[in-house]
């Protein structure tokens, strides 16, 4: 255990009330926790409750944290699985993805789903092959780890040069002078129909986040599910990024769920602050029997020492079946 491994794991037990790894309440109780009566014997308690590498980085400039460390974190942390975010990796050798999938083995944790960026909004074909080639480079980078899924994006326009500036917007931008989005859809629609062959050879489903340009809303993200009409082909749902009408738009997209990003604000958001209620989204996913990975992505301001624990324990709460 490095250093600052031990001292992230030493602030996020002091979160939780604990002094070290194994301490028990204080509690002299000798009688165990009492079980809901809809509960039984051996029946699932709930959701898996994943975290993203990006919650322990979240873009900051002082800290680009490996994967190797951020699974560490999250098996003392007590997640049940890890969501890579691929521009995080450092390395991407065989050597290296062999490396996580035993590390995460021995620590009891799945690699449950990878994030990736890519953008088929663009009138150059030529722009929009590369980024066919580097979806299908994901997709097997996706299989050497063995990852059932990925978060794939429509990307966006790109007439918002600053992040800061969309956010601001919420997340709303112009198309490129004499485009409309209608013009877009096809695009999109074509070259997600150009890597799903390498989906289905790989095994590797893919999800279309409710994301910036043409998935900003469930009426895009139905669009373009139902235009490409492939089992391999489901949502990836953010809790996150419906800014209008979140619970109506998160129920329209909930049947195509594959895989659930779950955001928190802890500390203050760093473009925006939602205050989402779980309770209700669970409720959403669960009467569609949503029974995949709930993947926290925390957003916050706070010391993720604090606010990962917290995270983990509001969504386990949440998501108990």
């Amino acid at each position: 255990m490095t250093h600052d491994r031990r001292t992230f794991l030493a602030g996020s037990l002091a979160a939780l009330g604990l002094g070290a790894v194994g301490c028990t309440p204080t509690s002299t109780s000798t009688k165990g926790p009492t079980m809901p009566e809809s509960s039984r014997p051996g029946a699932r308690r709930g959701n898996p409750i994943a975290v993203s590498t990006y919650s322990f980085w979240r873009y900051r400039e002082d800290a680009k944290t490996s994967i190797d460390e951020c699974i560490a974190m999250a098996a003392d942390m007590g997640f049940d699985a890890v969501e890579i975010l691929e521009v995080q990796m450092h390395r991407k050798d065989n050597a290296y993805l062999q490396e996580l999938k035993r590390q995460a083995l021995v620590a009891g944790l799945d690699l449950c789903g990878m994030s990736t960026h890519q953008g088929f909004v663009s009138p150059d074909a030529e722009v929009r092959r590369k980024n066919v080639e580097k979806t299908i480079a994901s997709i097997e980078l996706a299989y050497a780890l063995g990852i059932p899924t990925i978060r794939v994006n429509t990307g966006r326009w790109g007439t918002t040069k600053s992040f800061d500036d969309l956010m601001a917007n919420r997340g709303i931008e112009p198309p490129l002078p004499g485009y409309t989005d209608d013009d877009a859809f096809p695009w999109v629609i074509a070259c997600l129909e150009e890597v799903l062959p390498a989906a289905e050879r790989c095994g590797v489903l893919l999800g279309l986040e409710n994301h910036w340009g043409l998935g900003r809303t469930a009426d895009g993200v139905l669009r373009l599910i139902d235009a490409v009409n492939s089992p391999w082909l489901r949502v990836t749902l953010d809790t996150g990024n419906f800014l209008e009408n979140p619970y109506d738009q998160l129920e329209r997209i909930a049947p195509k769920a594959a895989f659930v990003q779950a955001k928190t604000y802890y500390g203050g958001g760093t473009w925006y602050t939602l205050d989402l209620d779980y309770d209700r989204i669970a409720a959403i996913l669960r009467k569609q029997n949503y029974r995949g990975y709930v993947s926290l992505e925390f957003e916050g301001k706070e010391d993720p020492r604090t606010a990962i624990p917290k995270s983990l324990a509001l969504l386990r709460r949440a998501f108990a079946w």
